[in-house]
């Protein structure tokens, strides 16, 4: 998709809810939160902080929709497996529903152990400490959002903490360890979800896409590849999204989401073999078959992102409203049901009003994505969580998403530019087409040598002339093709370099502006 055509899409989006409008009710909401925090809290001692702090909290909350869950429908959106409309539905309906029913009674006030509370004595210099986390993180995810760039919002929740921690006790407060496995995170999702998307992409190409007959194949290989994803998917969901729910370990929540995942398979067999009467023996027939699991994974996705990270929002006011409520500093608070639904309701709105710009990223401006390389990128996000979950590798599921959309497209740069599979048949092609051309030079010389000519002679010369031009121009266009093709890219490096050098600076940008606003806070209070 070009500049031109997103530009034109924005353009359709904003005359239905124009830009003034978007701010308008997204300001409404804080409002809102405002007004219920000052009204419900208003006899409570210290209570500016907590009316602030669910302000921000709010704030936080619509920038993690705006931003964050592009990466579960962007590529069902990109793909055409689903309307942004109904993405934008489907994700507000689950990531809320993830927040409110599984996001948990208990929250850890530092996330990922970033910083040491303890070293914080005073409970007023830990909430100024959490309220310019949240601030600075909500900062630099609506500038992420607004140059369309998919960054981690827990990354941008640690750099928030970890440069308030150092601002308020020194660097000594920071677990650099820690800090060193989130560097590392940098590298290792994105590549983890490139090759695995990759991979996925790679056995349907050549056990589908490169048959002859594409259905026969399908009918063979599309029931267990959607069985292996429910099967991921219920993994995923049972370690990551109910965790707070019910906690089951690892193989427990393998063998049950086995047994889910044979039950989808001798569901699915016949309706496949059912739509693939009704296919053509083409890619467009293939990708069809895919469209509902997508809808699932990214309706699944959502719900699990939800669940984990609505914690990013409300972890920071949790410990705030615990702090203020408490006068003193604990690692582990519980959530109020007003706080939840801060989290919940904030990444829902955020989500339907600034989300689709970041879907359109994710699903479109990165790479061309079609139903079978979304199912890749969806499988990505859920296999690979699991398996650094269980090797204990710091991931990043934004990184994840984004990587398996790179690893795609890659993919395709590396399949469709190969010799064998394209320049080679263009290159059969302009020395055919060159051959035929010196057969017609040939013909067109013997015949005007000839003194005799007759009437019919000066009619093929004619003839010559046009087939030659003809020809000429097409051995001029299969010179081109081949130049082409040389320099074909279907990755766009530009939002590659966009992309990464956001997700690079994440953490010290975030770590930069909550220092700077603890001290102007500091400088404010004292």
């Amino acid at each position: 998709m070009d500049f031109e055509t997103i530009k034109k899409m924005d353009k359709a989006v904003d005359s239905v809810l124009p830009s003034f409008a978007k701010l308008s009710l997204g300001l409404l909401f804080i409002v809102l939160v405002f007004l219920w925090s000052y009204t419900s809290h208003g006899n409570v001692p210290n209570n500016s902080f907590l009316i602030i702090g669910a302000v921000f909290g709010a704030y936080m909350a619509m920038n993690i929709g705006a931003n964050d869950v592009a990466n579960n429908v962007g590529p069902a959106v990109g793909s055409k497996a689903i309307t942004m409309f109904w993405a934008i539905v489907i994700a507000a309906v689950f990531e809320a529903a993830g927040a409110l029913i599984a996001g948990g009674d208990v929250v850890k006030t530092i996330k990922k152990g970033i910083i040491d509370p303890a070293l914080i004595s005073d409970p007023e210099i830990f909430i100024w400490a959490m309220t310019a986390a949240l601030l600075s993180a909500a900062l630099w995810l609506n500038f992420a959002t607004s140059i369309g760039a998919p960054v981690s919002t827990t990354h941008s929740i640690v750099g928030g903490v970890m440069g308030a921690g150092i601002a308020a006790a020194g660097f000594s407060i920071v677990s650099w360890g820690t800090m060193g496995k989130i560097a590392a995170s940098w590298v290792i999702s994105p590549i983890l979800g490139g090759v695995i998307a990759a991979g996925f992409l790679f056995f349907i190409k050549k056990n589908i896409m490169f048959k002859k007959d594409m259905v026969e194949a399908a009918k063979i290989f599309v029931p267990y590849l959607i069985a292996f994803m429910s099967w991921a998917f219920s993994t995923y969901l049972i370690l990551k999204g109910v965790k707070h729910l019910i906690k089951l370990d690892f193989f427990t929540a393998l063998i049950i989401g086995l047994i889910i995942s044979i039950g989808v398979f001798f569901f699915v067999k016949p309706l496949i073999i059912k739509a693939s009467v009704k296919i053509g023996n083409t890619r467009a027939g293939i990708n069809s078959l895919f469209t509902i699991p997508l809808i699932f994974a990214a309706a699944l996705l959502s719900f699990a992102h939800g669940a984990n990270d609505v914690a990013n929002a409300i972890g920071p006011l949790a410990a705030i409203n615990d702090a203020v409520m408490n006068n003193e500093i604990a690692t582990k608070v519980g959530i109020p049901l007003w706080v939840m639904l801060v989290g919940a309701a904030g990444i829902a709105i955020g989500l339907a009003l600034y989300g689709p710009r970041l879907i359109k990223t994710v699903g479109s401006e990165i790479t061309e994505l079609d139903q079978v390389r979304a199912y890749s990128i969806a499988m990505a996000a859920a296999v690979t969580v699991i398996i650094a979950s269980q090797l204990g590798l710091p991931v990043s599921s934004t990184h994840i998403a984004v990587g398996g959309v790179f690893g795609v497209g890659f993919l395709r740069e590396y399949l469709d530019s190969s010799e064998s599979k394209i320049l080679s048949d263009i290159r059969k092609k302009f020395k055919r087409d060159k051959k035929i051309l010196e057969k017609y030079e040939d013909e067109l010389y013997k015949i005007e040598k000839d003194n005799n000519k007759s009437k019919s002679d000066y009619v093929r010369i004619v003839e010559l002339y046009k087939l030659i031009d003809e020809k000429v121009e097409q051995v001029k266009k299969d010179k081109r093709d081949i130049k082409a093709k040389k320099r074909v890219k279907y990755v766009k490096r530009d939002a590659i370099k966009k992309i990464v050098a956001a997700w690079i600076i994440t953490v010290p940008a975030a770590a930069f502006l909550s220092a700077s606003i603890f001290f102007m806070i500091k400088g404010i209070m004292s």
